[in-house]
């Protein structure tokens, strides 16, 4: 099937995926590749633009990340970001230097709206700065289109060449007018017709998978979750009887998690899946125990997860497939690339070296949480299991601060569960996009019932997102939390005190290890 399609070379930046994000919520294929991508294998793409992203690096640098300068002779529009701005200035014979002044956050810019990127953008607009160095001077053939106060070139053109870039980031919901600057690069510059959906990843997806599969047997990690459960869909609709599912009762499951994915999924369900439910809660206590630090926790059960299916893939004969719901937040918060780690995730991080599986398919690896909705709803996935609540891959492992034992993974199952009953009761279950209890490490003192206790203290964690990428908490009335507390306090015997977690992502992110 022919499509349009933007190329997204990647240069490192934590924003890197919104771009993508962003280009598929106007309608429109993109892909996301290393900036060193070849530029034969671009030319073969054919793509209708490609797009620059952010990053860590200093363009000046020796080592910093540059492409080939040849990729701006092929007639494609071009539209660079921040250091994807700077280096197409670079290259270009512009010149950058370090900023006088550090420009981050909201920053109000000027920018003519009688050009390509502008046209329909307020003259005076709010944009979201990240940069200590910056374009002093445009490269020879470009018009400066946008200035602030302190930065002279905060957007710039080539329109016979068909290059723009800006220094602020337009993916982002912070600059106001982004998505019109994205939208008229997409429709003026690469005269896009915006007409891709989401039904076309499902369509594509099914059929690329097939190709890959051919004949061979596929071995599906299912948790239940929504990705897991929309990447296992995908695949039994492509590949049918050769896809196995497995599901592994790892012991850190939701309060009766494990016989409701056996009820959806099992053969009373309403799927035609091979399913196997492998009960191995012991095993997984038995790794953690006496482990405390979190990156151990995540990579010891990302590892036992790959073991316990070598084990059930022998079992049922030679695999050549493994599938995971990874999705793109996992994957960049792992440090692929040149992003910065800030924690590993189980599905992509902690894979152990040497993998008894011809081939990994991750059908998922390029999406966003909401976009997983939209393919589950397109795959006519009910909409009870499509807007689950997320749930981690290591599960309550990284919802209990210090050591995993069976006794504490039981207080968290109790306090999260009365956690959800109350907020679906309210009516809050659907406006919070992801909500959970964990528990501490921390103990204290209380009064119960005259008598002196000393048990663990709960936190309630809810957060309002539409990517997951960014986060804040979710602003619950106070009655609501303190019936939850009263609740979790009287209820679950083992916790004493109860929280209500306050902070945002960044600084924090939404699980806690």
């Amino acid at each position: 099937m022919d499509r349009e399609m933007i190329l997204i070379l990647d240069f490192g930046g934590q924003y890197n995926q919104l771009i993508a994000r962003r280009v598929r919520e106007l309608n429109v294929y993109c892909e996301v590749h290393p900036y060193n991508m070849p530029i034969e294998k671009i030319k073969e793409m054919n793509p209708k633009g490609i797009i620059f992203t952010g990053g860590p690096s200093t363009v000046t640098d020796d080592d910093a990340p540059k492409c080939d300068k040849e990729l701006f002779e092929l007639g494609i529009p071009v539209l660079g970001i921040c250091y994807g701005a700077q280096l197409m200035n670079y290259l270009l014979g512009g010149k950058v230097a370090k900023a006088p002044v550090r420009e981050y956050g909201h920053t109000d810019v000027e920018v003519n709206s009688d050009t390509t990127l502008f046209r329909h953008v307020s003259e005076k607009t709010v944009c979201w700065m990240s940069h200590t160095i910056y374009i002093a001077e445009a490269a020879p053939g470009f018009e400066v289109t946008a200035k602030t106060s302190v930065c002279p070139v905060a957007a710039a053109q080539n329109e016979e060449k068909k290059l723009y870039c800006v220094q602020f980031h337009p993916e982002v919901s912070h600059t106001v007018e982004g998505n019109k600057m994205l939208e008229n690069f997409l429709k003026r510059a690469c005269k896009c017709s915006c007409d891709w959906k989401m039904d076309s990843f499902v369509e594509t997806s099914i059929r690329e998978i097939r190709e890959k599969v051919g004949n061979g047997k596929v071995l599906c990690a299912l948790s239940g979750g929504v990705d897991s459960s929309v990447a296992a869909v995908l695949l039994s609709k492509a590949v049918g009887k050769q896809l196995t599912c497995v599901f592994v009762d790892h012991g850190l499951l939701r309060k009766n998690e494990g016989d409701e994915v056996e009820a959806v999924f099992g053969p009373e369900g309403n799927y035609d899946l091979n399913f196997i439910r492998v009960n191995a809660q012991q095993r997984f206590y038995d790794k953690l125990a006496g482990v405390e630090e979190p990156e151990r926790k995540r990579k010891i059960i990302g590892e036992e997860f790959i073991r316990v299916f070598e084990e059930e893939a022998k079992k049922i004969g030679a695999v050549d497939f493994l599938v995971q719901g990874t999705i793109y937040p996992d994957v960049i918060e792992s440090g692929l690339g040149k992003s910065a780690v800030i924690k590993s995730h189980h599905n992509v991080g902690g894979l152990p070296d040497c993998v008894d599986f011809k081939e990994i398919i991750e059908p998922l690896r390029l999406l966003f949480k909401d976009e997983v909705r939209k393919a589950g709803l397109e795959l006519g996935i009910p909409e009870h299991l499509v807007f689950r609540q997320p749930f981690p891959g290591p599960g309550l492992a990284i919802r209990i601060i210090g050591e995993v034992t069976a006794e504490k993974v039981k207080l968290v199952q109790d306090a999260d569960h009365i956690f959800r009953q109350e907020m679906a009761r309210a009516g809050f279950d659907r406006s919070a996009n992801q909500y959970f209890a964990a528990l501490t490490n921390m103990r204290s003192v209380g009064c119960m019932g005259d008598e002196r206790t000393y048990d663990y203290a709960c936190v309630l964690r809810a957060v309002t997102t539409t990517d997951f990428m960014t986060a804040e908490f979710a602003e619950l009335p106070w009655s609501l939390i303190g019936r939850v507390s009263s609740r979790i306090v009287n209820e679950v015997k083992g916790i004493n005190r109860v929280m209500y977690d306050c902070t945002g992502k960044p600084p924090a992110t939404i699980e806690y290890e």
